[in-house]
């Protein structure tokens, strides 16, 4: 059971930690989103909000380590996959490419409810 947990939580880890890589440039970013940043400030802003994924990604990895921290790192992954996609839903108009997140957050989402039942489940049993 344990291991079942650790894989999922390895797989919402890495759709956390993944975007890390735009911290590395502006065109990276670009890239991912597929969104022109044409100013320094929403660089700044964008170039942030990866390093703060990779925060939230390495938790996640941690937790696969210490096991007492994965209910915090769940409900950091599940704050962020709800949020994102809240707001691609109260939003709306947006491009292939955050859809695409959208999609992904979904499949990161489902993998976190599995784990999180696994785990209280067999906390119960």
């Amino acid at each position: 059971m344990n291991n079942v947990i650790a894989v999922l939580l390895f797989i919402v880890g890495l759709i956390n930690f993944l975007p890390v890589m735009g911290v590395l440039s502006a065109a990276k970013l670009s890239q991912a989103y597929s969104i022109n940043l044409e100013s320094n400030d929403i660089v700044i802003l964008m170039r942030h909000r990866a390093l703060l994924f990779g925060v939230i990604g390495g938790f996640i990895f941690y937790s696969l380590y210490e096991p007492f921290h994965q209910p915090a790192a769940m409900l950091m992954a599940a704050i962020s996959m709800v949020g994102y996609l809240y707001f691609v839903w109260a939003v709306g108009d947006y491009n292939d490419a955050v859809r695409k997140v959208a999609r992904i957050d979904w499949v990161g989402l489902a993998c976190l409810m599995l784990a999180s039942v696994l785990k209280y489940t067999s906390v119960s049993a």
